[in-house]
């Protein structure tokens, strides 16, 4: 298996919680990164693996939305050629420091324990030029 696809998977199932528009899942109108702005904790950690949340409080839309992610998980794999018995862990945190800078970090950690931890900046999310990646062998 390669690391490759399982950071794509990771990729692409956060970018697609952050944009608000959840196309994946159909849902709509959900906005992690406000809530996250809005909560004590300030970031919002999903693990898409489980469907559960932590860090911020969250919404019941946006609670339900989490859970659609980790059942839409083994399909979007599948189209990447994965298993998602590859993954050992799946998550991203969300967290926005103010308005209009959408930042999400995903964690990646294989079933051999390979791990990388890759920062997304903006909608849709690009990695910054110029910072190291944090992958772990």
């Amino acid at each position: 298996m390669k690391f490759g696809s399982l950071k794509s998977v990771g990729h692409n199932i956060a970018d697609s919680l952050a944009s608000g528009v959840g196309l994946m899942v159909g849902v709509y109108e959900v906005d992690i990164f406000a809530e996250a702005l809005a909560s004590p904790e300030g970031f919002i950690d999903v693990d898409f693996l489980s469907g559960k949340t932590s860090g911020g409080k969250v919404s019941p839309k946006l609670q339900n939305a989490a859970k659609l992610y980790a059942e839409a998980l083994p399909d979007l794999c599948k189209r990447h050629g994965v298993d998602v018995s590859e993954f050992q862990q799946l998550t991203a945190r969300y967290s926005g420091r103010r308005p209009h800078f959408e930042r999400y970090d995903v964690t990646i950690i294989d079933k051999s324990g390979r791990r990388s931890t890759d920062e997304y900046l903006g909608l849709p999310g690009k990695r910054p030029k110029g910072l190291r990646r944090t992958s772990h062998i």
